[in-house]
């Protein structure tokens, strides 16, 4: 994982003029129908990579769809994506699928990862439990974005840390996932955030 082969996360291209391009790979995670892919187009530059097919009635029956009625597709592998953050750093963004039964993709999609964006839904706050999990174990940066949809209640940051027990200084943000400039600054604050764990855990090592 990302604390044993740091160095995966980190993609470089030479172009034309002989300058250095960094790319770095984000998980968007969260549970079913908090808004993954919405978010991953919302930001992305290119037309996104998505893998959706219609809710069936047998999915209906494994997948809680409490809080999501309207909800008629679902992603079976992953979404895809890519945004410029500045000059010469590109994120590469996949979204992973919310539904127990295709977590077995995570550990495939989270190899060589910078960090991660938890999508979090006040409304159906557990539905984000087990990607916290995943991320804590693994040890991989990660942040929270509270996904502020219609009509749910409003909740502060610090109000969600404590309902989800997240460690000291895990960065809990608000945003729109239908909103790029939203979706943008998310993904800021993961790369901040990730850059100064992933310092510190070198330094550690050296020291």
């Amino acid at each position: 994982m990302v604390s044993e082969h740091s160095e995966d996360y980190v993609q470089s291209d030479a172009s034309d003029d002989d300058t250095t391009a960094l790319a770095l790979k984000i998980l968007v995670a969260g549970g079913f129908g908090v808004g993954k892919t919405t978010l991953v187009g919302a930001v992305s530059e290119i037309r996104p990579l998505r893998t959706e097919e219609m809710l069936s009635q047998a999915g209906q029956l494994v997948d809680d769809t409490g809080g999501v009625d309207r909800k008629v597709t679902t992603t079976v592998a992953m979404d895809f994506g890519r945004i410029t953050i500045r000059s010469g750093l590109s994120l590469y963004l996949f979204g992973t699928p919310g539904q127990d039964r295709f977590w077995f993709l995570w550990d495939e999609l989270a190899q060589g990862s910078l960090g991660a964006v938890v999508l979090a839904d006040t409304r159906r706050l557990e539905d984000c439990f087990p990607a916290v999990d995943f991320f804590e174990h693994r040890h991989i940066p990660f942040v929270v974005a509270v996904n502020c949809f219609s009509g749910a209640r409003t909740y502060g940051a610090h109000d969600v840390s404590r309902a989800l027990d997240l460690d000291r200084g895990t960065p809990v943000v608000l945003c729109d996932a239908r909103d790029r400039d939203s979706g943008k600054e998310v993904l800021i604050r993961l790369v901040e955030y990730a850059g100064r764990m992933h310092t510190a855990r070198l330094l550690n090592s050296v020291s």
